[in-house]
């Protein structure tokens, strides 16, 4: 058996304990070597379940890049994401980021940089392209059963669930609020099945409506007004180099019956494709002359990347950057596609901060 990957943990929070370390711990060729939160009693935790107490426990993430590792998570908030992937990169480590990959293309364009420089790989946790109805989608668009797809709509809508713990509210830490936090999974999403990343312009909105209300309804119970300092909702209007057009809809908390998270809607010249929101995936047409709806059994057969439906998507994104480290396999989310994500964000915030459209150079 080939000898084990050795993984450094860089923040043991939510993120760490609700995705990335149960999934790897699922890899029976990696093994946690080291640990590290500003906080010690969480790195001292994950240590404990994750490793037994074996792995060694730090306080400060440049401490942990000295030691002999294959590779680092990079799980903390938005605004350490390029400080900490660029220094792990430059230390000789393959890094992979949380998303959103950086809180501006600037930090994103430095984290691209080190990874050409130092030759290691890099990517980022869009873990929804992994899902079974994105991987079906996937292969409908690149096999041109949708035809040119030259309008969409980027869903990450929530009715009451704006998330309360860690850091989501605080703008200087996170860069913003849903546009940010799940408005980036839908944007991936919709770049990855059209292909285009080639942004021309883009006009936005944020709106700060609900931020002071009190009795909220909220799925993880009520907000802190004071705390309460990013957006609670954003939209966005993006035109493409091509003529494409994308619709951005993002919110924690709006008046609104309608939940599609980390979804996207596809209308091509043949043929359109809607993802919903408990995971159904239906593609409509016209054939024969007549509209049609096809609605494919995702519950049946396998994915690329794993013999089974059964796998999550981060156990997926696991094997993948582990396979891709060994020489194995491909990165599947590349650092170019997700810096572009963190471009067209920048530039949807700019544009409501300013008023005015925002251009792409």
């Amino acid at each position: 058996m080939a000898k084990k990957l050795r993984y450094g943990i860089i923040g043991c929070g939510g993120i760490a304990n609700g995705k990335h370390l149960p999934a790897i711990s699922k890899l029976e060729d990696v093994e946690f070597a080291a640990f590290c939160d500003i906080i010690p009693a969480r790195a001292e935790k994950a240590n404990s379940d994750y490793a037994g107490g074996k792995g060694k426990v730090f306080a400060d993430y440049r401490e942990l890049l000295k030691q002999d590792l294959d590779a680092v998570c990079v799980l903390t908030p938005n605004s350490s994401h390029s400080e900490i992937s660029v220094a792990s990169l430059k230390s000789g480590k393959n890094v992979i980021c949380e998303k959103p990959m950086a809180k501006n293309y600037q930090e994103a364009q430095a984290m691209i940089a080190a990874r050409d420089e130092s030759k290691k790989l890099l990517t980022v946790g869009y873990q929804s392209r992994y899902r079974s109805d994105s991987l079906y989608l996937k292969q409908e668009c690149e096999s041109g059963a949708l035809g040119e797809i030259y309008y969409a709509q980027a869903n990450a809508i929530r009715r009451r669930a704006v998330p309360t713990w860690g850091v989501f509210l605080d703008e200087e830490k996170q860069g913003g609020g849903p546009l940010i936090d799940i408005g980036t999974h839908a944007l991936d999403l919709t770049l990855f099945m059209m292909n285009n990343y080639e942004p021309a312009y883009a006009v936005g909105t944020t709106y700060r409506k609900l931020n002071n209300d009190k009795k909220t309804g909220n799925a993880w119970g009520d907000w802190d007004p004071k705390k309460f300092t990013v957006e609670d909702s954003a939209f966005g209007f993006v035109v493409m180099k091509n003529g494409a057009t994308i619709v951005l809809r993002s919110s924690w908390a709006l008046n609104i019956t309608e939940v599609r998270e980390a979804s996207t809607t596809l209308c091509g010249t043949k043929a359109g494709a809607d993802m919903l929101a408990d995971g159904t995936l239906l593609i409509n047409g016209v054939k024969n002359g007549r509209q049609y709806t096809l609605k494919p059994d995702l519950n049946a057969g396998g994915v690329a990347f794993y013999d089974g439906a059964s796998a999550k998507p981060e156990d997926i994104e696991a094997q993948c950057f582990a396979a891709a480290i060994r020489g194995k396999g491909k990165l599947y989310v590349l650092p170019e596609q997700a810096a572009v994500v963190t471009r067209i964000l920048e530039g949807i915030y700019s544009s409501a901060k300013s008023g005015k459209p925002y251009y792409f150079e």
